[in-house]
């Protein structure tokens, strides 16, 4: 599997029961070799990043989504663990606040979005705001079609105005999440977070992989395209998170500004 394999295209009918969420053909047989590439990743995005930041003209809104134990704060930390944090800032997206609840649903997000010269992490994001309202019922499908179609403008305004968007499903397998769920229940330094809810969540599975699904198929754009990661194998996920991010940086052909004129004959008593 290569990583630009995870895309969803456009209008097109995903079902995640026929994406597979294991990754070993992307680890190989040499995990030694694995865990190198990950971390000349690791080198690269760095590099990139301070490219980023540097030239101040271009954006890049990173967002992940995924069943519980799939890894969104795993990802973050091993992706961008040798980034400098000045120029990336991490978004978390809980059940929205009173005040949130007054306005828009999209209101508290667009004040997320990156800077010039920044990567904007969403840690969920705005489509929470059509999955966990469509799996209890609080809005009707036309609502969500609605803010499909609301979600795809809002998406299209940011990328015609400088933001690179990269959208990741962390698709993880009902088996491996039982695993996750178990360590978190019988780890002492893990078991902080394990709630009660997990459980309850964890049985609406289908009706949140039927969403999720939704979701992927009605908003995966040519301007902010999904990626269907597979999950299960956490060197895999981060391999190819990894590889995703390095070639839409590349591809904005950035350049380090010139210096300030004389600069470089400054004399420095």
């Amino acid at each position: 599997m290569r990583p630009r394999d995870t895309r969803v295209k456009p209008r097109s009918h995903v079902s995640l029961e026929d994406v597979p969420t294991d990754g070993a053909p992307v680890v190989g047989k040499d995990k030694a070799a694995a865990i190198a590439r990950l971390d000349g990743y690791r080198v690269r995005l760095e590099e990139l990043q301070e490219l980023l930041y540097a030239e101040g003209k271009h954006r890049l809104l990173v967002v992940l989504q995924a069943m519980d134990t799939a890894g969104k704060d795993s990802t973050i930390r091993h992706v961008f663990r040798g980034v400098d944090p000045l120029g990336v800032r991490v978004a978390n997206f809980r059940a929205p606040s009173a005040q949130e609840l007054g306005r828009d649903y999209l209101w508290r997000v667009h004040a997320h979005v990156p800077a010039s010269g920044e990567i904007a992490i969403f840690n969920r994001s705005h489509y929470e705001d059509v999955l966990v309202p469509r799996v209890n019922g609080a809005i009707e499908r036309a609502e969500c079609e609605r803010r499909y179609r609301q979600i795809n403008d809002f998406e299209r305004m940011l990328s015609e105005t400088g933001t690179t968007i990269r959208k990741f499903y962390l698709h993880i397998s009902k088996d491996e999440q039982k695993k996750r769920l178990e360590a978190r229940r019988d780890t002492p330094t893990k078991r902080w977070k394990f709630q009660p809810g997990d459980l309850a969540v964890r049985a609406q599975w289908d009706d949140y992989r039927a969403a999720y699904e939704a979701v992927l198929s009605a908003t995966s754009t040519r301007h902010a395209p999904w990626h269907v990661v597979p999950a299960d194998d956490k060197l895999a996920r981060n391999l190819i998170v990894s590889a995703l991010l390095i070639e839409a940086l590349e591809g904005l052909d950035m350049r380090y500004p010139e210096p300030v004129a004389g600069a470089a004959r400054t004399p420095i008593i």
